[in-house]
């Protein structure tokens, strides 16, 4: 049936003080505010009661589709459908999908999250969970669409990585689930399907005399002195290589000789008392990257040095980070050599590592416990590799 408004009409329709409205005919009508928006509504009346459902915007929905539009709309509510319930659940449906809630989920933590950590999850997100789970409402993924997932790994191998995809998985819905959006995670199901993957430790060098070796070779890497001396900071301060890459002049208390920074796992404030010899590193590197808000500048004044550069440098050396040690590893080396030759107490060595180690009283970590105690070992162990690469320790000495 042919409503009373045209499209020559609807283009001469001007705003007023007030908004009014021009009506085509079975409940439609166009609504035209005081701004000039010119908006498509029907009236309808659904179990008695009176109601009206925004249809679009003139002229992004011409008079054509506005009366599909209307007529479809009419058609459900013959058959005892409230429109307006109906596009609200479809609404709601593509937002509870497993892609919308992680896409959210991810947004809140990448502000939780380390950049490195964030790019890696985001990464397995996308390749693993998103192609098969991602227009699926998340109340119902099962735990065989989470299998699906992780097959193909499995089938390669690459059972650690499959136990990650599942982690986030099971992040992603118990977020759903806090939010009111799913009510079953179905990941703690899964748990001893998959075979156990075999237990992995990246290499580090214990044997003091191997240790020296490696030692020598970092102290004349010839390439570049802000990767030589992101390696030395690596073996004196043994903090994480995305710790290290990172540091940050700001940071660094001279007077102090301290480095006081946020742990990328935990966020929890972490201090790192300063050899003399990292003081040193710190004041021939300023010159170099001081304009920088990065000890160890990488390509660009405001970019640190690339994840990956300290363990090529290690390679370029002939230095084997399968077997032998990687950028990672001097964390190992400290936590052994410390206790079994420097003979410091593990607790020492622990909160200097940033791990959490709870205590008596429950409290997982203090920045400044031991402080005192952490400084003399920081002094000592930087003596001691001094004398380790300078030949003047033996085995076990």
């Amino acid at each position: 049936m042919k409503g009373k408004l045209t499209d020559a009409l609807l283009r001469s329709l001007k705003p007023k003080e007030k908004p009014y409205k021009i009506v085509d005919g079975s409940g439609l009508f166009i609504w035209v505010t005081p701004a000039g928006s010119k908006l498509w509504r029907l009236d309808y009346r659904f179990n008695g009661k009176r109601k009206t459902l925004a249809l679009g915007r003139y002229p992004e929905i011409s008079l054509a589709e506005a009366r599909e539009i209307a007529f479809e709309m009419r058609k459900l509510i013959a058959k005892g459908i409230d429109p307006a319930r109906k596009r609200k659940e479809e609404k709601l449906a593509k937002y509870n999908t497993f892609e919308a809630i992680a896409r959210e989920y991810f947004e809140k933590m990448s502000k939780v999250w380390s950049p490195d950590h964030y790019k890696t999850q985001v990464y397995r997100l996308n390749k693993y969970l998103i192609p098969s789970l991602g227009s699926m409402p998340i109340n119902e993924i099962k735990a065989p669409h989470l299998l699906d997932c992780v097959r193909p790994l499995e089938k390669h191998g690459k059972l650690e990585t499959a136990r990650r995809i599942l982690q986030i998985a099971g992040q992603v819905i118990r977020y759903a689930i806090a939010t009111g959006r799913a009510e079953y995670d179905p990941t703690p199901s899964l748990r001893r399907v998959l075979p156990s993957a075999p237990e992995r430790h990246l290499p580090a060098v214990t044997d003091p005399e191997k240790l020296a070796g490696i030692l020598k070779a970092i102290w004349s890497y010839p390439y570049s002195p802000i990767v030589a001396g992101a390696l030395k900071m690596l073996v004196y301060t043994f903090q994480r290589p995305g710790e290290v890459r990172t540091m940050k002049w700001q940071d660094i208390d001279f007077e102090k000789a301290e480095w006081r920074f946020k742990l990328s796992k935990t966020k929890q404030d972490h201090i790192v008392p300063l050899s003399r010899q990292v003081i040193q590193i710190l004041q021939e590197l300023k010159p170099l990257t001081g304009h920088s808000p990065y000890v160890f500048t990488g390509r660009g004044w405001n970019r640190p040095i690339s994840d990956a550069a300290t363990n090529a440098a290690l390679q370029r050396m002939g230095i084997d980070t399968k077997t032998e040690i990687t950028s990672h590893g001097f964390r190992a080396v400290a936590r052994t050599l410390l206790h079994e030759v420097l003979g410091y107490e593990p607790d020492i060595i622990e909160h200097q590592l940033g791990h959490k180690v709870p205590d008596r009283l429950g409290q997982a970590y203090n920045r400044t416990k031991f402080l005192e105690h952490r400084k003399k070992m920081m002094q000592d162990w930087a003596d001691y590799i001094d004398n380790l690469r300078e030949g003047k320790i033996k085995r076990g000495g």
